[in-house]
């Protein structure tokens, strides 16, 4: 009975530590000899691998292993390495009796005598398989994460480390930013914010408030790889571990570029749409008065009415002019075209024209106009004209939003190194969105249909632009509705005292009789410009067309040639060309009258041989300057 005990278990020892040894389940242990021969085989053994001991006893441990790696002797090699090194580890595939392949974790040991003589091999595996499962599918999950992730391209998708540096990139940043995964791994994601944001420290804070908040979002610019600025929508989401410890950081950026062009382009087309609509009220104004008054000179001189009519016509052709010259000015000042010219002057003496000019709109609401302005001169270094708008467009301004005997206050004093200027009303005032965008171009206060107040919203947009431009500051100040309104400029006084500029000297009453030819193909401002200048004893003649203007100035040889440049047949620059060819004709001066008025549009007839530049609606008395010679 004993014997066939034994025989029953070839690989078994009546040790107790090898009998422990052998009812280990969740292990497999095993001895090998020398060359590999499996010696001794546990349950463990039994269970993982499927061979019962005297099945496997005798056979060399590979029988374990893949066809692959037997063909490549891997087994010799781990028995190998564990003799070299005193043990080996790994992780792959073995197969099981039934060819199933399993994961398993392999040690194996080279045990020696006490001569160090090798007697064999020691070697135990245990399955991973779950575990192996669980990570495959958690990489397919990843891959595929990161293959959806990499096929989103309307969004930036960035994996940022506790740094803020750039851990993961995919297939939508690169789009959106220009960089590739290789520019920017390893990179902080500051690299994507504007330099003024960057210096302020603005990305490192926008991962504190993600952390602080939970999330962080904005909207607001970022920069492309080519440097170009774009708009985009950000989120910034910390990534915690199960324990609570900040593993970085997600960051979601979208390009609202063509949506926010879209946005501009809306929001120009309705500003258009309403300038358009001031527009035409503001012409209809003017209009309707002066036809008026043209219908009355028509049928006749009445008692009075002459004389109302011409006033009719100059004030609403004053107003009309107003128009143009503001629309122009806000024109060259966005597309920094317009220049100062700067002397020190008085700063009294440009608010002392602002306010004669300024009654037009006052006396007729019968509102009180009040002044302080110090008795001492008030240098400044700055463009008296301009400084003169500056000033009347601010009271224009109050006339126009305060009631009738409403009161308006003017006061100018010194600040140290500041100069101040003040224009307060006693009108609607503003409310805080209409005072946040005052100076805004085309905006204007909350008005009733019938637009009592008028204008087309560009009075404060010049005051503001023209100040800037003389290195000052406008600020705009009110309680509320019905509490009034104040505005006030601030400008760097001169360091020495300004003198006031003299008046101008008297014009003598007529002017030395010239000959002109006059070449326009509006015949309506040709006849007129005709009478006047023959009211003042010049000997006038009128072209209305290129060809004709051209043989009209080689026969009459006039003194002074007022060219406009838009012209049938023959334009005026190809005149003004033709005649400096001829000499006969050296000694005329010739006059642009156009409606052109640009830099590039006085250069060029300064190149075509022009000798000056009047624009439409021409003042009759720069035609009286020029023809006494005097400096434009």
């Amino acid at each position: 009975m004993a014997d066939k005990e034994a025989r029953d278990t070839p690989l078994r020892s009546q040790d107790p530590f090898a009998e422990l040894v052998h009812g280990v389940l969740d292990s497999a242990l095993f001895l090998l000899d020398p060359a590999g021969h499996v010696v001794s085989w546990n349950r463990g053994a039994e269970r993982l691998a499927g061979y019962r001991a005297e099945e496997i006893a005798g056979k060399h441990f590979s029988v374990l292993y893949p066809p692959d790696a037997v063909t490549r002797r891997w087994p010799e090699q781990e028995l190998r390495q564990a003799q070299e090194r005193g043990r080996f580890e790994d992780e792959g595939w073995r197969v099981r009796k039934d060819g199933a392949p399993f994961w398993a974790a392999a040690a194996i040991w080279a045990m020696r005598d006490g001569q160090g003589r090798l007697q064999g091999f020691c070697g135990s595996l245990r399955e991973l398989s779950e575990r192996r499962r669980q990570e495959e599918a958690l990489r397919r999950s990843e891959e595929r994460f990161a293959l959806l992730a990499n096929a989103v391209k309307e969004y930036a998708l960035v994996m940022l480390d506790r740094d803020g540096r750039v851990a993961s990139w995919n297939g939508g940043a690169e789009r959106v930013t220009g960089y590739k995964a290789d520019e920017a791994l390893g990179r902080h994601f500051s690299m994507f914010s504007p330099h003024e944001a960057v210096a302020k420290k603005w990305p490192e804070q926008e991962l504190a408030m993600a952390r602080e908040q939970g999330r962080y979002e904005d909207e607001g610019l970022r920069v492309r790889k080519d440097g170009a600025a774009f708009w985009a929508h950000v989120q910034v989401t910390p990534l915690y571990d199960p324990q609570g410890v900040l593993l970085g950081y997600a960051l979601v950026t979208r390009d609202l570029t063509d949506r926010r062009r879209v946005d501009d382009l809306e929001k120009a087309e309705r500003q258009t749409n309403e300038f358009l609509a001031m527009l035409a009220h503001e012409l209809r104004n003017p209009l309707a008065p002066i036809s008026n008054a043209l219908q009355l000179l028509a049928r006749g001189p009445a008692a009075g009415t002459g004389q109302w009519a011409l006033e009719v016509l100059q004030r609403q052709t004053a107003q009309l002019q107003r128009l143009v010259d503001d629309l122009l000015d806000v024109s060259r000042i966005t597309r920094e075209k317009i220049t100062l010219e700067r002397k020190r002057i008085d700063l009294r003496v440009p608010v002392r024209a602002a306010l004669q000019a300024a009654r037009q709109w006052i006396e007729p609401r019968e509102q009180v106009l009040s002044v302080e302005l110090p008795e001492e001169p008030v240098p400044v270094l700055g463009d008296q004209a301009r400084l003169a708008q500056v000033v009347q467009n601010l009271l224009h301004n109050a006339a126009k939003y305060t009631p009738e005997r409403g009161r308006i206050a003017l006061s100018l004093r010194r600040e140290g190194a500041e100069l101040r200027l003040a224009v307060r009303d006693s009108g609607i005032g503003m409310d805080p969105a209409t005072l946040s965008t005052a100076f805004e171009l085309f905006r204007q206060g909350p008005q009733g249909l019938q637009r009592a107040q008028g204008g087309l919203g560009v009075g404060l947009t010049l005051v503001q632009r023209l100040v800037h431009l003389h290195g000052g500051s406008v600020q705009g100040h009110s309680a509320g509705a019905d509490q009034g309104s104040e505005f006030v400029i601030r400008l760097p006084a001169a360091d020495a005292p300004a003198r006031a500029a003299p008046e101008p000297a008297p014009l003598p009453e007529r002017t030395p009789a010239r000959r002109v030819l006059i070449v326009d193909d509006n015949q309506d401002a040709a006849n007129a410009l005709m009478l006047l200048l023959q009211n003042e004893g010049h000997e006038v003649k009128v072209a209305n067309d290129g060809v004709s203007g051209l043989a009209l100035a080689r026969e009459y040889k006039p003194d002074y040639l007022l060219l406009d440049i838009g012209l049938p047949r023959l334009s005026g620059y190809d005149i003004a060309s033709t005649l400096r060819a001829d000499p006969a004709l050296r000694g005329t001066i010739i006059v642009a009258v156009t409606g052109y008025g640009q830099v590039h549009d006085r250069a060029r007839t300064a190149a075509m041989g022009f000798d000056h530049h009047l624009t439409k609606p021409v003042e009759f008395s720069a035609l009286q300057d020029l023809f006494r010679g005097k400096p434009l």
